[in-house]
């Protein structure tokens, strides 16, 4: 198994965030990343981005390394 570096920890912190808040808003109805980020609609929309690229990224990463 590959060493982790940087980037694979970072898409995995990110990609786990993304998971933990669906799953806020599906049991609770409450949005994390809005609570936290709510008057920066900007940030948010970013935070958002950066969590779906790293999916992607991670995704990638699970079919290219055998």
């Amino acid at each position: 198994m590959a060493k982790n570096n940087r980037l694979d920890m970072a898409a995995l912190g990110l990609v786990i965030l993304g998971g933990l808040n669906w799953g806020l808003i599906a049991a609770f109805q409450w949005d994390f990343v809005d609570a936290l980020l709510g008057s920066l609609p900007t940030l948010q929309r970013l935070l958002y981005l950066l969590v779906g690229l790293s999916a992607l990224y991670m995704l990638y990463n699970t079919v290219t390394n055998k």
